[in-house]
């Protein structure tokens, strides 16, 4: 199966790569993986230029080829000021739309909420709203997953390469959520 894992952080040091490279680690061995770093993000806000499939800068296109051929996208998005990230939003706004349509179609969505502290669950449903307009609005056969992640106190349970530091309960909650997806996307034939 492809799948495409966004690290929807452009900070330095973020927590959410960490995440990423934690889910990346569960399905590297038996899946394709491609992982996204917004650390180097670079889609323009609306007023600055136009995106054109055309002319795409290497972030876009491993963006565009990554989305393009996943069939499931899990999206982690740190909790900023009780939201997702600007970058994110930007990206949803600019991608979700008729020329980029087939980035969002037949795909799973699965979303991972990403806090220093016991947070998270805000950017997830921010983003199930979002992400269920762009597929109702464009007509897709797409689904945002109903089970999302929280990564709790996320220093403290994942080294900067998203290697376990140990923390059975994070574990579990990690491995519960890579399964659940994973068994959805068999369930829907994707």
């Amino acid at each position: 199966m492809n799948i495409c894992i966004i690290s929807g952080s452009a900070r330095a040091n973020n927590n959410t790569i960490r995440v990423g490279y934690a889910i990346e680690r569960l399905l590297k061995n038996e899946h394709i993986v491609t992982l996204i770093d917004f650390q180097q993000y670079d889609i323009p806000l609306i007023n600055q230029a136009e995106i054109s499939l055309n002319n795409l800068s290497d972030f876009q296109k491993k963006l565009v080829d990554g989305m393009s051929n996943a069939q499931i996208v899990f999206l982690i998005s740190p909790e900023y000021n009780y939201t997702t990230t600007p970058e994110i939003l930007n990206m949803l706004h600019r991608m979700g739309d008729r020329n980029f349509k087939h980035l969002f179609d037949e795909k799973i969505f699965a979303l991972v909420g990403v806090s220093t502290g016991k947070g998270g669950k805000i950017p997830s449903l921010h983003l199930t709203t979002i992400l269920n307009k762009v597929i109702s609005y464009l007509d897709l056969n797409s689904f945002v997953s109903s089970k999302f992640f929280e990564s709790h106190f996320t220093k403290q349970v994942l080294d900067e390469n998203g290697n376990s530091l140990e923390n059975k309960e994070y574990d579990n909650g990690i491995n519960d959520f890579v399964s659940y997806t994973l068994r959805m996307a068999t369930r829907w034939g994707k």
